[in-house]
């Protein structure tokens, strides 16, 4: 724990805002065939969901662990580039209409997995611990809601 000191990460602001972006535009822009917009069933598990994923952006922005390497195109850094465009693909396909299991997976998983890989880039255990716990409640909350 010695290694981490509290600083500002650029790179982890910029991933959280370019995942949170497509969930601003659907939230001033509803699709039309619009299922994300249902009660949800999961409201205890929601809340620590949120809660965890507050505490995540709050570890990927401001816990920097000072033995990570300087960010470059490592196979890591390209996975979460990855999950990101396939992110946004996937948000394209369901603007258009195209609700299926694959496609909310793909808004379920693979931002969550953008932000562990991101986590495991910059070797921030504090991130990568409230990234999986989201990970797994975010998941649940999809299953349970929109594919079961």
């Amino acid at each position: 724990m010695k290694n981490y000191r509290f600083s500002f990460n650029v790179w982890g602001m910029l991933l959280f805002l370019a995942i949170m972006l497509p969930n601003l535009i659907w939230f001033f822009v509803p699709a039309s065939n619009d299922i994300l917009r249902s009660d949800s069933v999961t409201p205890n598990i929601d809340m620590i969901a949120s809660i965890c994923q507050v505490l995540m952006a709050a570890a990927l922005c401001v816990i920097i662990n000072q033995k990570s390497k300087k960010i470059s195109f490592s196979l890591l850094t390209v996975s979460t580039i990855i999950c990101c465009l396939l992110y946004y693909a996937s948000w394209i396909f369901y603007y258009i209409g195209a609700v299926n299991v694959i496609v909310i997976l793909g808004l379920t998983i693979l931002p969550c997995l953008a932000f562990l890989f991101f986590a495991l880039d910059r070797r921030n255990f504090f991130a990568l611990v409230f990234a999986s716990v989201f990970t797994i409640l975010h998941l649940i909350y999809s299953l349970v809601n929109h594919i079961v």
